[in-house]
């Protein structure tokens, strides 16, 4: 035997490969090829595939090592460490996983495709056997060639560091050596033969794992759209819901639509420090609220309007709360929040904000202060409303729980940054010319927010989902939801002088009143306040909308508030000829509460009270004394032409109504007005002509007046009255009690802004009514006719002439909802627009209970889907309808808590993202039956596509580094001032005042420092006089309260970046 070797090593650099060497060494097709090796990966057989494609015979033996767990070796490969059997039943039982793991792993592409079906097709064809061998331990890579008798010598053996997979073959450094020798070949091929015969025979373990349980197996379409269900909704269907048998108050009935909801937002609380309760009005928000507070069993702080706080009401919250059990809890009103600052709350972990829609604007004070009573809680949000006009609403109920620039949010890490994205979108267009871009841009921004951020953090669901998708435990209780009939429109018609009178004063209102005596800046000589102007500018559009409301409200309010205007502007006149000017700056915030309590008497009184300021007449232009005078003649131009209206068209359809239609004069009803003079002269013609006991309440009514409402009209009060059946009231019942002993609306002036009426309606629209059907009435202004279709066209045309002639200002009719004003007349007159829900609109509880009924229904087929792997794919016919171009791909991806869909139809078509419902829609088979079909090469390339789409998409500094400056001009003065090296190196600062300086940067940059203090802040340490450290140090405690620097008690999770999986993939192919 020769004792010299011919060595030849072979480490995978300079471009010479393990791979490349196997090629040369197997291109003369051998007889045979053997390996044994620490590991085996089928993903990585693909690099020797094609050179092994002659060889007659191929043997591959998994050397094993007995102290490691398999799943745990294969996931640290790098490691060459081997697969941990110890037996033969071992190996059986956890190779599969192994095997599955390993795939799961791999690249995904047609090379590696290619290489497992070949893997799989020589075994069967019984070319290639695979063995594990179960016991002892053996760290070998070792590859043994076996040429065809003739060739240069027997056979080859290559051995070293290298395993049989992709990174051994090709891209790791590894020491190996080629040995040529034929004593060499013969002894590690007789010990090769000695160990496969003690070894376990796995090559069935193969085919099984590969063919049945991979991504490579034979998904049908309707088992890959139940794993897109399963692996979506894998909380909820993990979650646990708490029985709600406990300490519940007598009659409460326990529904799993509520249930479901508090576990929801317990889970959503914990993970993000805040939750929307967001459900349609009637659902029981505040009982969900109380449930959680149950749950959460801490001391809990409740800030709600004072309405919701009355003890005569069955439905507030101190009841709702005593009656749960509910302990350690504290009830404020929201005009409190300046007294709450003051004292200690910090045994509070966690707030609930009712009505939460109210704090949408971070630039008023009661805002500021909410913000310093949250700061370090957690905090529950409650309102049916939070999105009322624009995505910006949102934002600042948010900022109540989460960091707005280092939010915890998946994929959103800078909520100014978001939001201020979505706010330019709209910024660049003009509402007027570019009205349909506009409103789909608002569409646009609203769907983007619900995908990106409130799916997160909200739980919403409307009447139509719980009665569709809990109507069973729903029947079970005995409960039902009623139904809601079309609005019937009511046309009060006018004559012709009352139509030509009624037009013209609407164009006179919005085209020639200059409304001057509100803009008297405007007109100064002197030093000028742009922002004084501006707000006065602002309060100027305001009352010209409440003159056209009131126009349109009644004939009685429009009159007495044409006569205030007209004692005011007079007024003004007086003390202009007397040589002054009073000018109002201040009570802006006052101004506007006012407008929304209805009371612009008391403006006026405000206005006039508040005379900080006298200026001389002589320092205003001419103009200002011509357009008060101009604006005095029309006032009371308009008051003559009125004088001629001897009758009320409205109130005489009214009247005739109430009388003669047999549900009005004989069911309680509930008659809203946004003016309290209007609800004022109804009630009192009401009694006159029609029913002499009427209850009238207004923002003014006596406490008793509140709790004669809920005796007659609540149906949960305990002492229930028969005193009235007609109650007339003004927005102020609007939210936060039910009246549901009624069950019909009627709605006396135009509720402009659509929302409003899912708040009224709301009130009687509750889940435990009596009542099997709601009914609502609208009143609409328009001209004699004898003609159905010609009163409905009138009345859309005074419609249409209201919002054209105030222009853009129309937005503050509709309370800046923006609607199209033919659209207007149809949705208030549409059921949709009543309960705020479309019967028709898909509805994810829908494929969520699809889920669910599999589960429970078919135990066998969810252990199939809830087996299936990552990766899974099949294929589905689609319609040119629903995939205009084919072939596609679509892909669910994940990374966290984050899910994502994407389309790809390849090249020159743009990839898409896709929401859940979309591709569900896609995805789900019309025939559970449907065949899986061959998915070609082609998948691979618009697989890719569809990846660097992802990757693209959820770069979750994205956002952040997009911010504008502008977006946050006086945080970035703040930091940048606390960073100047005079401030940081400070040599007369303490270790605290250090402190306190790094905390505020903190704050800030986090974006936890309310607007309000962040621009007192700015404004201050931009004087002069503050530009010393100290001096900077003195304004930081002066303007920041200290609970804002304490240490945050709740803090958001935020974990590490997730993993990116690729969930399943579809190959849509045409029908």
């Amino acid at each position: 035997m020769s004792t010299v070797s011919d060595l030849t090593f072979i480490t995978n650099e300079h471009g010479q490969h393990l791979r490349d060497r196997f090629n040369v060494l197997l291109n003369d097709h051998p007889r045979c090829f053997e390996c044994l090796v620490g590991y085996f990966f089928i993903s990585g057989f693909h690099q020797l595939h094609s050179a092994l494609a002659n060889t007659e015979q191929i043997r591959i033996l998994i050397g094993i090592n007995t102290d490691r767990p398999v799943l745990q070796l294969l996931a640290t490969a790098q490691a060459q460490q081997e697969l941990a059997l110890e037996s033969h039943s071992y190996v059986h039982q956890h190779l599969p996983g192994a095997i599955l793991h390993e795939l799961q792993q791999a690249e995904e592409s047609a090379a590696v495709e290619s290489g497992v079906q070949h893997f799989v097709e020589w075994i069967k064809s019984g070319k290639l056997a695979i063995r594990a061998y179960p016991s002892g331990r053996i760290h070998a890579k070792l590859y043994i060639m076996t040429f065809k008798e003739g060739d240069r010598d027997a056979g080859r053996v290559i051995t070293g560091s290298s395993n049989f997979t992709a990174a051994g073959l090709v891209d790791n450094l590894e020491f190996n050596v080629e040995l040529k020798n034929r004593s060499d070949y013969e002894f590690a091929r007789a010990k090769f033969n000695e160990l496969w015969t003690e070894a376990v025979d796995v090559t069935a373990d193969y085919v099984t794992t590969i063919e049945q349980d991979s991504h490579y197996a034979a998904i049908t379409p309707y088992e890959l759209y139940l794993k897109l269900l399963y692996e979506y909704f894998r909380g909820e269907l993990n979650l646990s819901i708490d029985s709600l048998d406990g300490n519940l108050p007598p009659g409460f009935k326990p529904l799993r639509y509520q249930a479901e909801a508090v576990a929801n937002a317990h889970k959503i609380l914990d993970e993000y420090g805040g939750v929307f309760l967001a459900d349609v009005v009637g659902l029981g928000k505040t009982y969900m609220a109380a449930l959680l507070a149950q749950q959460l069993n801490t001391p809990c702080l409740v800030i709600a309007p004072p309405h919701l706080l009355d003890a005569q009401n069955p439905s507030a919250w101190p009841n709702v709360f005593r009656d749960f059990g509910v302990r350690g809890y504290r009830c404020e009103s929201v005009g409190k929040l300046e007294a709450l600052c003051t004292q200690d709350l910090r045994k509070f972990t966690t707030v609930f904000i009712d009505e939460s829609h109210r704090f949408r604007s971070e630039t008023t004070q009661s805002y500021s202060l909410l913000a310093q009573i949250c700061f370090g809680k957690r905090v529950v949000l409650v309102s049916a409303t939070p999105l009322n006009n624009a995505p910006q609403d949102i934002l600042s109920q948010i900022k109540l729980f989460q960091p707005s620039k280092r939010s915890t949010i998946p994929n959103v890490r800078d909520l100014e940054a978001f939001f201020g994205r979505l706010r330019r979108r709209l910024d660049a267009l003009d509402r007027q010319s570019d009205h349909a871009e506009y409103l789909r841009i608002v569409q646009d921004n609203a769907r983007e927010t619900r995908e990106k951020v409130l799916k997160f953090l909200m739980i919403r669901r409307t009447r139509s989902e719980i009665a569709k998708y809990y109507g069973a435990d729903l029947a079970q209780q005995g409960l039902k939801f009623p139904e809601v009939a079309d609005p019937e429109p009511l046309f009060y018609q006018f004559n012709t002088n009352e139509s030509q009178v009624f037009n013209q004063t609407i164009y006179t209102l919005t085209h020639e009143f200059k409304y001057a005596r509100y803009t008297p800046l405007a007109y100064y000589n002197g030093e000028r306040d742009e922002q004084a102007i501006h707000s006065q500018r602002n309060l100027a559009k305001l009352m010209k909308i409440m003159l056209v409301k009131r126009l349109e409200s009644s004939f009685a309010a429009f009159r007495a508030t044409l006569e205030r205007f007209i004692v005011t502007y007079e007024r003004v006149m007086i003390e202009f000829n007397k040589g002054h000017v009073f000018i109002s700056k201040k009570h802006s915030a006052k101004i506007f509460d006012l407008l929304d309590a209805d009371d612009e008497a008391g403006i006026e009184r405000l206005l006039d009270e508040d005379k900080a300021e006298k200026l001389a007449a002589a320092d205003f232009t001419p103009e200002f004394k011509i357009d008060l005078e101009h604006d005095l003649a029309l006032l009371k131009d308009i008051h003559s032409n009125w004088q001629q209206m001897t009758r009320d068209p409205k109130w005489d359809c009214f009247c005739a109504i109430l009388n003669d239609n047999a549900l009005l004069k004989s069911n309680k009803i509930i008659i809203f007005t946004e003016s309290k003079e209007t609800a004022a002269d109804l009630a009192e013609k009401i009694r006159a002509q029609v029913e002499s006991k009427v209850l009238l309440v207004t923002g003014g009514a006596a406490p008793g007046v509140r709790a004669e409402v809920i005796a007659n009209f609540d149906a949960k009060f305990y002492r229930p009255k028969d005193d009235y059946r007609i109650l007339v009231t003004t927005e102020v019942l609007a939210e936060g009690v039910n009246l549901h002993r009624a069950n019909i609306v009627v709605n006396y002036d135009i509720p402009w802004n659509p929302t409003r009426l899912i708040q009224r309606v709301g009130r009687v629209n509750r889940v435990d009514t009596t009542f099997e059907r709601i009914y609502t009435y609208n009143f609409f202004p328009t001209d004699e006719s004898n003609d159905l279709i010609k009163l409905r066209e009138a009345a859309e045309a005074k419609i249409h002439a209201f919002i054209q002639m105030l222009g853009a200002d129309a937005r503050l009719l509709t309370e800046n909802e923006d609607i199209v004003s033919h659209d207007l007349f149809t949705r208030w007159n549409s059921k949709q627009t009543l309960t705020g829900e479309d019967d028709n609109a898909a509805s994810e509880l829908q494929f969520l209970t699809e889920i669910r009924a599999v589960r429970d229904t078919q135990p066998e087929l969810f252990a199939r889907i809830k087996r299936l792997p990552q990766k899974a794919r099949s294929t589905r016919q689609v319609s040119s309808t629903a995939v205009p171009t084919v072939p596609a791909v679509l892909n669910y991806f994940r990374q966290g808590k984050l899910d994502k869909f994407f389309l790809s139809s390849g090249t020159g078509v743009a990839t898409f993202e896709l929401d859940f419902i979309t591709a569900a829609t896609l995805l789900k088979p019309t025939d559970p039956h449907e065949l899986r079909h061959h998915i070609p090469q082609r998948f691979y390339t618009l697989l890719e596509q569809n990846k660097a789409a992802w990757m693209a998409a959820t770069i979750i500094d994205i956002e952040h580094m997009k911010a504008l400056q502008s977006d946050h001009q006086y945080d970035s003065y703040i930091v940048k001032r606390l960073k100047d090296k005079a401030v940081r190196h400070c040599p007369q600062f303490t270790t605290d005042d250090e402190a306190l300086i790094g905390k505020v940067i903190r704050l800030v940059e986090d974006g936890l420092l309310p607007k309000v203090t962040a621009k007192k802040v700015a404004t201050a340490l931009k004087r002069q006089e503050n530009f010393a450290p100290l001096r900077v140090l003195a304004v930081l405690r002066e303007q920041i309260q200290a609970e804002l620097l304490q240490f945050n008690r709740f803090v958001p999770i935020n974990h590490p970046p997730a993993l990116r999986e690729v969930i399943l993939s579809s190959y849509l192919m045409r029908e």
